[in-house]
């Protein structure tokens, strides 16, 4: 075979090969083309799946937060009424305490009246206990500035300091919330309270 005819077969040789390599290249493009499609995809995917799930925790925030507010709603629905009935109670404690035990002796009037008083006491008290109100521990009690507000200081040297020994008008809590402050008068010059557990009768 002589040179030239192996330059030519040479050559149809190339000639032959150089079309698969824009079809390898293709090929190629085509398959990195689908993968960053798929990667695309898949991030959406991903993205709507984290925002379904963000709605889902918020439907139920707001589902719980309206449960609670209708909750909430029934149990501090009488608290308006339950403020004005206290003033009831209050002048009915009055008049107990205005009528000594010395004018009840002797007296039946006087004795039947105050029996009267107080029985209409203690149904007035269960009737708003039935709803949730009671009276706030204060008597004897620590004073507590979210349930007692002091009026006086007063010295008495045989109770712990910022000890409640008089209550000028007692409290109300309606569930788990404060209706009103009991008006409280708060022993100072006895014992001191341990640290940590000394009042501010300022608040």
């Amino acid at each position: 075979m002589t040179q030239d005819q192996n330059n030519e077969q040479t050559g149809a040789e190339i000639k032959t090969d150089m079309p698969e390599q824009p079809a390898e290249a293709a090929a190629v493009a085509a398959e990195l083309e689908k993968e960053a499609e798929l990667a695309k995809l898949t991030d959406e995917v991903n993205k709507l799946k984290a925002e379904i799930l963000y709605a889902k925790a918020e439907t139920e925030n707001v589902r719980r937060r309206l449960e609670q507010q209708a909750e909430d709603r029934g149990k501090y629905a009488v608290a308006n009424f339950a403020k004005d009935m206290l003033t009831v109670a209050d002048n009915l404690r009055r008049a107990l305490d205005a009528t000594p035990a010395s004018a009840r002796e002797g007296n039946d009037i006087a004795n039947t009246l105050t029996v009267g008083v107080e029985m209409t006491e203690r149904e007035l008290l269960a009737a708003l206990e039935r709803y949730g109100i009671r009276q706030v521990p204060a008597m004897g009690e620590r004073f507590d500035p979210n349930l007692h507000q002091a009026m006086m200081e007063m010295e008495d040297v045989t109770q712990p300091e910022g000890t409640v020994v008089m209550v000028m008008q007692q409290g109300y809590q309606i569930h788990d919330r404060l209706l009103r402050p009991a008006l409280v008068g708060v022993s100072k010059g006895g014992p001191k309270a341990p640290p940590g557990e000394q009042v501010d009768t300022s608040a």
